[in-house]
């Protein structure tokens, strides 16, 4: 595992390299900014999904928050900036700790800048583990969490707060999990160079290397 100050480049050399191999590259967002702009309908349902767990066992206005009909008022104290920083910890910490041996791995990347954090990994990943990885953030933070903390009265108005803004900061995560389900083969594995992911399936790698034999 690698700490990085700014996103890993692409690897034009590594991407010739995987072609002739065999592997597929996804059809993604050209860069962050447009992964983000795309994924909004995401963010606001995602938000939405997170406010329904939440109002099963406890429940959730725009006062809590500070909007109410007289005006807005926003309160920012040292336990909600604690809490963003731990947040966006426990985030990426929760992407890195799915991917196999990211301990001793050469190729995963984990790092912080302006617009957040990220966790990268060029190790073959199968798809079913790729979309844990993806998903795991949201789905621990905003799903599994408040269930837990409304059931034993520990969700508080802070904590709903942290937990509605995992769900907008996992939208970039969401449509990566539906371009995966969209473009990938069930039985296929991903490895990405650099913030590009590519796919290849099993069984179609041997059928390419077949139909390519006489070229060796």
């Amino acid at each position: 595992m690698k700490l990085l100050n700014k996103l890993p480049k692409s690897n034009p050399n590594l991407h010739l390299d995987l072609l002739k191999n065999g592997w597929t590259p996804m059809k993604e967002p050209k860069n962050l900014l447009s992964a983000i702009l795309i994924s909004v309908p995401l963010m606001i349902i995602a938000t939405i999904i997170s406010i329904g767990v939440i109002n099963i066992f406890s429940s959730i206005s725009l006062s809590d928050f500070g909007l109410t009909p007289d005006g807005i008022s926003i309160t920012i104290n040292l336990n909600i900036i604690l809490g963003l920083v731990l947040l966006l910890i426990l985030h990426e910490l929760l992407h890195l700790i799915f991917i196999p041996n990211f301990i001793k791995s050469e190729k995963t990347y984990v790092g912080f800048i302006l617009a957040g954090g990220f966790v990268i990994t060029e190790e073959e990943i199968s798809k079913l583990r790729y979309i844990f990885i993806t998903i795991a953030p949201f789905m621990i933070i905003s799903i599994i969490a408040p269930l837990i903390l409304s059931v034993f009265g520990l969700l508080t108005t802070t904590l709903k707060f942290l937990i509605l803004l995992n769900s907008m900061a996992s939208s970039v995560d969401l449509l990566n999990l539906l371009l995966i389900i969209k473009q990938v083969p069930k039985n296929a594995t991903l490895k990405s160079n650099g913030p590009n992911t590519y796919w290849k399936n099993a069984q179609m790698n041997e059928k390419w290397k077949d139909n390519n034999s006489h070229l060796i």
